[in-house]
């Protein structure tokens, strides 16, 4: 059975909503729905990736926000309660979507650093 989630649990930006629906009505994907998903972890916190899905699970959560269907698998939930997802235009890195999840915790370096030889955002 799908499961509603409250608005508030995920927030998509307006501009976020917007270029989700562009690229649906772009593609003539009509019934397709944008999934948030864990796409892996390491040392300095979880990596999300999204895809346009029409194939919706009986075990995923569901909402709508701004005529964007939105879904998440059961377990992605816990590490997306209470993100926001926008679509940021950044001069250094180009166009694309954020997603800034306080649920999805970075580790913290102790004092010997991290292990990740600097692979990551932290630069340990």
């Amino acid at each position: 059975m799908l499961q509603d989630l409250d608005v508030q649990t995920i927030t998509l930006t307006p501009t976020a909503s917007k270029a989700v629906s562009d690229i649906l009505a772009e593609r003539k994907l009509e019934g397709y729905a944008l999934r948030v998903y864990v796409a892996g972890g390491g040392c300095c916190g979880v990596n999300f990736g999204m895809a346009l899905d029409n194939n919706i699970r009986d075990t995923d959560f569901k909402y709508d926000s701004e005529g964007v269907q939105v879904v998440v698998d059961e377990v992605s939930i816990d590490y997306l309660r209470g993100a926001k997802i926008d679509f940021v235009h950044d001069p250094e890195r180009g166009a694309g979507f954020v997603v800034d999840s306080p649920s999805a915790a970075q580790h913290e370096h102790d004092e010997e650093g991290c292990s990740c030889g600097g692979s990551c955002s932290c630069n340990n």
